[in-house]
């Protein structure tokens, strides 16, 4: 979900010693595999802990029957031993939008990983890294010859450090963990959707004069000054938006992202949210995936499917089909759809340092490192409670936060 007029008003690929994933063009009808690009089943292995991680991934481009010519906006980047370290791992799904989300994306899902490659302290204090990292992306991009003006991407990453997972998010972009509860199968969200339907995103950027409205409100057809829309599930077909004071732009359905510079004026930051979980042998597979993939399908359905699948490979396949299907039943287009599996296997209580899934991790201070543009100057993280979609005593989350 992004602006009004596609991703934003005015959405492959890696660098990796592994890959990425590049777009293609032409899809047509629901089960053609043009502009599909998917990856055979790939693993590697985590030494410090004694356990494997099995993926696949694949992007496929949207239908969009009016603009046939449209490039895929998604991308993706997996990139195993970073900085030539056995244990550490990088998982990331980028979803552009605007005029030039293509390249944006592309852009973003190179130098993003490649900065927190180059970065001396990733081990020492992943969470300032990763935090400067997505800071530093967004800067180079907004130096380079691309215009970010009106167009840019969300990122949503995993990075692997031996048996923990630091999962970084902007944008509406999702990761999902399935954790083993018993007999159930729990799906539990790694990262929350940053749109103006959450209450703390919604005030932190109304601080910065934007207008929060759908497009329905915007065009006269309901009442502008009722600030309520419900939840993103039942009034996600027209979303509250961001919009200049004075103007019919940009028109953002997410309130963070790398890129839209024009949007950062009233608040859309570069600034992830990072959540934190260590692994135990109760977590059996984590997901990494574009809006594509959940605008029609809740977590727990898109564990489920995976769930049913012994090979990543064909988890991705189903998932995306189905995707594909029920945005053409609901809508007269699809949206790009790219999705990463991991798979994790034979991790064990002896490979663990801990057996329950406690965070060991700590607020960190970033420092005055924001884009002066966004008129923030960053304070200490804080720490609040990561909503999920399953309650299960296996997992224990935490999500950190530049406010």
């Amino acid at each position: 979900m992004g602006c009004a007029h596609g991703k934003c008003c005015n959405r492959d690929s890696s660098t990796s010693d592994e890959d990425s994933g590049h777009h293609q063009r032409g899809i047509r009808p629901y089960k053609n595999k043009d502009g599909l690009t998917q990856r055979s089943l790939e693993l590697v292995h985590v030494p410090s802990h004694n356990f494997t991680l099995q993926y696949s991934s694949l992007t496929q481009h949207g239908y969009y029957p009016d603009t046939t010519d449209r490039e895929n906006q998604d991308s993706f980047c997996i990139k195993t031993q970073i900085q030539g370290n056995p244990n550490v791992h990088f998982f990331g799904v980028f979803d552009g939008h605007g005029q030039y989300g293509a390249q944006c994306s592309n852009f973003v899902k190179d130098k993003l990983v490649e900065i927190l490659s180059s970065d001396p302290t990733l081990l020492d204090d992943p969470l300032k890294a990763y935090n400067s990292a997505f800071l530093a992306t967004n800067s180079e991009l907004r130096d380079s010859e691309i215009d970010d003006a009106l167009s840019g991407t969300t990122a949503i990453t995993v990075l692997v450090v031996g048996d923990t997972l630091y999962v970084a998010n902007v944008g509406d972009s999702r990761a999902v963990i399935a954790v083993k509860d018993g007999d159930r199968i729990l799906a539990e969200d790694l990262s929350v959707d940053q749109t103006p339907f959450r209450k703390d995103e919604y005030d932190r950027v109304k601080l910065f004069g934007a207008r929060v409205l759908s497009v329905d409100q915007v065009e006269g057809l309901k009442d502008p000054d009722i600030q309520h829309w419900g939840d993103e599930e039942s009034h996600g077909g027209d979303p509250p938006r961001l919009w200049v004071p004075n103007g019919m732009y940009p028109g953002t359905a997410f309130t963070r992202s790398v890129g839209d510079s024009m949007a950062e004026k009233i608040g859309v930051i570069a600034v992830p949210e990072i959540s934190i979980v260590r692994l135990t042998p109760s977590h059996l597979f984590f997901v990494v995936a574009s809006d594509g993939v959940f605008e029609f399908l809740s977590s727990q359905t898109v564990v489920n499917m995976a769930t049913a699948y012994k090979d990543p490979s064909d988890a991705c396949a189903a998932i995306a089909g189905d995707s594909y299907k029920r945005w053409l039943e609901l809508e007269n287009r699809t949206d790009d759809i790219t999705i990463i599996i991991v798979q994790i296997k034979g991790l064990s209580n002896s490979g663990v340092g801990t057996t329950d899934s406690e965070v060991h991790s700590r607020p960190c201070e970033i420092g005055d490192t924001m884009n002066q543009s966004t008129a923030i100057v960053p304070s200490l993280m804080h720490q609040r409670p990561l909503e999920s979609v399953g309650h299960s005593s296996c997992s224990f989350l935490s999500l950190y936060d530049v406010g």
